[in-house]
Formats: structure tokens, C-alpha cells, sequence
């Protein structure tokens, strides 16, 4: 099943900043999807061999040096024998950067033993999925020249942020990848052709933009992908507009988390989503978490009738807005150079927490508290039961959460 985005680029319907939502029961299997950390999040029906792909890097012979990104069978957490390498890399938007490459018959890999295997292919600009892509591969380890003219670039930029957001979840929750087995998702670049798109299907997909000049491979928004597989493997959120904007806000916020955690120079952490990739052709961000409503189209607070949403991005600034609060807090400020002015649903000041206590508070949530089909009233619950298991019911962490749900709406 197909779509077209509001931009007139056909896209997969499983996954596309600012798609309609396709509701598919829970039993169906998922494919969250996250556009420019967009993406839906319906479920679809995923194949065995769509399933296997998740996991390879090995799908011919290394000297053909292609990987069929649906039909592969060889586990990417498998190269035991595997030479890693450290090379440079420039990507169009993580600058110039260090990269863990594996060296294979004297030819240099976007292979990362050391993360489960993490591969990053080229898929040629086809949108089929069942045919295979080509492997990328280097002579000298330097890849990329910060531009849209070397294919490496984008390549880069995805390998470099995949790992940087393996490395977040592993350090700070214990987690080893998406599925948490140890094995790094197959990310892919250069997918169709005009194609503004970022999404979860198992692996990691990525499009060059309408005008395949500004490809969708901005560091939070790979992050917010890989997400995506997170989500999906823990609570598989599917259902009403409202469980599908709380699995787009929490790809949102571990997206900025990952940013953050990252701090590179060339894309210095914000609260601001796909800022770089100038998605809709004006120069602006794609979200913002202070304030969701500048997008024109996601609210701020919770309302009546926010299920009924079409778009799960939008319903997702309710979400965003309260981490963004519960992090930073209420009003103006500014944040590596960036000014914010948050407003409250009551006029009431919330102060923040900290991302990291933010983050810790959500995940925890995540994972053991939130269902398929939680909705705003039952995240303000859950979040509630992990700040008080975290840092006790009378602590200032508690009443943050409680203030920030309030703040927006969420009683």
C-alpha cells in the first residue's frame, strides 16, 4: 500500500513525515515508521524474509559486494573473525567524523563489528524492496566529502548516527539495540528517487528529499528511527491517534536525547526536529518540542477530539511538549544558542528536571508501564508510577511530572 505525502512524493504508507495513519489490528506485526522522524505508526504484516533482512549485512559474496536487503540470511551480530578499523568520514550533516569500519580482503566496509554488525547499503535509488542493494565499501577508510555529490556522504551520516544512538541506549538504559539481542539494524540509504522519506520497516530507510538534494539522514532524525524499532519491540504501539502520537513523541524525544548525548559541532543538540534537512522547502524545523503549535498544525496541550488527528507527528506535540517541560521547564531561555519560549495550558511555571532524569523517567515508562494502546491520560499515569518507583511519590521529580502533564493539558 502506497501514499502520497501533502508534498506529492509518493512514499511508503509505512512511513512518512506527516502521512495519514493506516490503523491495523495490534495482532497484525508492526512496521513503525517515522519519516523525518515522521513515520506512522500503524503495523503492517511483516514477512520472515523482511524480518531476516532486519539482521543482515551478509547477503552475497563479498567480492560481488552486495547485500539483498529482503532476502539476506546471514546475522549481522556474526562477524567474530571480522578486522575493525577506525576511518574518517564527512557527511552532509554530521561534518567530519570518527567511524568503526571493518576490513574485509583488504577492502574497507560500513560494517561495525563492535555495534551487532551495523551495516549501511546503498540502495541505488530504487524503491523496490525486494531487490538487493549494494554494500558500501572504501580503499582508503576516508569516506564521504560533505556533499550530496559523493553517494558516502549521506552514508556517513546514517552509519555515524545509528551508532551514536546504539551507544546511547546501551550506556544509559542497557540496552543492546533495537531488539535489544545484541544485533545492529541494516540502514539504507538512497532509497527512491525524489523521495522525502525516513522510516522503520525492520531496517532503517532513507530517501534524498523531493529534490534528492537534502536527504532525511539528520542525526535525530536517524535516531528517531531507530527508535522506531524500540518501540516497536516493546510495547508495539497500534491503535488510536493518541498511542500512535505517544510512539512519534517518544522517537522524538530519544531522538533530541541522542542529539544531545552526540553534541557534535556540526549539529549542535537542540529541541528542534530535522532542522537541517529542510523538508518542507522554507528553511524551517520539521517539529518543535517547546512549542509544538509553531509547525502550524500540532498542539500544544490536549484537547477533545485529538485522536481523531490524521497525522500521528501532530499528536504527538502534547508528548513533546511535556518533555520538553518536564526537561527544561516553562518560559524563555536559550540552549546552545537556540532561544526557547515555552507556554503552559493554566499559565502555571513548571521547572525542569534535566533530559537526563526526563529520559530515564520516560523510558522506564516505555517499557514497563505503557501498553499498545496507551493513551494521554494512561502515559500521564505510567510516567507518574516510574518517577515514584524512581525517586519516590514526594519527591521534586514527581511533582515535575505531575506539573508538566498539567501544563498540557493532561489531568
Amino acid at each position: 500500500m502506497r501514499q502520497k505525502l501533502a508534498l506529492g512524493v509518493a512514499v511508503s504508507a509505512a512511513a512518512v513525515l506527516g502521512a495519514a495513519v493506516q490503523s491495523v489490528p495490534a495482532s497484525a506485526g508492526a512496521s513503525n515508521n517515522a519519516s523525518a522522524p515522521g513515520g506512522r505508526s500503524d503495523t503492517e504484516s511483516v514477512s520472515s524474509a523482511r524480518e531476516k533482512a532486519a539482521q543482515r549485512v551478509e547477503g552475497t559474496t563479498a567480492s560481488e559486494g552486495t547485500t539483498s536487503v529482503a532476502n539476506a540470511t546471514t546475522s549481522a551480530g556474526a562477524g567474530t573473525s571480522a578486522e575493525t578499523r577506525t576511518g574518517t568520514g564527512k557527511g552532509v550533516y554530521v561534518g567530519k567524523v570518527k567511524i568503526t569500519t571493518r576490513l574485509r580482503n583488504g577492502t574497507y566496509e560500513l560494517t561495525d563489528p563492535t555495534r551487532g554488525g551495523l551495516t549501511t547499503v546503498d540502495f541505488g535509488n530504487r524503491d523496490n524492496r525486494e531487490s538487493p542493494g549494494k554494500r558500501f565499501t572504501d580503499s582508503d577508510n576516508v569516506w564521504g566529502d560533505g556533499t550530496v555529490k559523493s553517494r558516502q556522504s549521506a552514508a556517513v551520516d546514517v552509519y555515524f548516527a545509528a551508532g551514536k544512538t546504539w551507544d546511547y541506549y546501551k550506556k544509559t538504559f542497557g540496552r543492546k539495540g533495537m531488539w535489544d539481542n545484541g544485533k545492529g539494524p541494516s540502514t539504507i540509504v538512497h532509497y527512491g528517487k525524489g523521495v522525502a522519506v525516513a522510516e522503520h520497516d525492520n531496517d532503517l530507510w532513507f530517501g534524498d528529499g523531493k529534490d534528492d538534494k537534502n536527504p532525511l539522514t539528520e542525526l535525530d532524525i536517524v535516531a528517531h528511527e531507530f527508535t522506531h524499532g524500540i518501540t516497536f519491540s516493546t510495547v508495539g504501539f497500534a491503535g488510536t491517534s493518541e498511542s500512535n502520537g505517544l510512539n512519534e513523541a517518544t522517537c522524538d524525544i530519544f531522538g533530541t536525547m541522542v542529539e544531545f548525548d552526540a553534541n557534535i559541532p556540526a549539529d549542535t543538540p537542540d529541541y528542534l526536529i530535522g532542522e537541517k534537512v529542510n523538508f518542507h522547502g522554507d528553511g524551517k524545523p520539521i517539529r518543535y518540542m517547546d512549542k509544538p503549535s509553531k509547525d502550524g498544525k500540532s498542539p500544544d496541550y490536549w484537547k477533545p477530539g485529538i485522536d481523531r488527528l490524521d497525522n500521528p507527528h501532530h499528536a504527538a506535540g502534547v508528548a513533546n511538549h511535556f518533555f520538553y517541560l518536564l526537561a527544561e521547564g516553562s518560559g524563555k531561555k536559550v540552549i546552545n544558542g537556540v532561544a526557547y519560549d515555552s507556554p503552559t495550558y493554566d499559565g502555571s511555571k513548571v521547572t525542569g528536571i534535566g533530559r537526563e532524569k526526563a529520559a530515564k523517567i520516560w523510558y522506564k515508562a516505555l517499557t514497563t508501564q505503557f501498553t499498545s494502546d496507551t493513551d494521554y491520560k494512561n502515559a500521564r499515569a505510567g510516567t507518574l508510577k516510574t518517577a515514584a518507583a524512581l525517586y519516590g511519590k514526594t519527591s521534586s521529580e514527581y511533582r515535575a511530572v505531575q506539573k508538566a502533564w498539567t501544563a498540557v493539558n493532561v489531568k
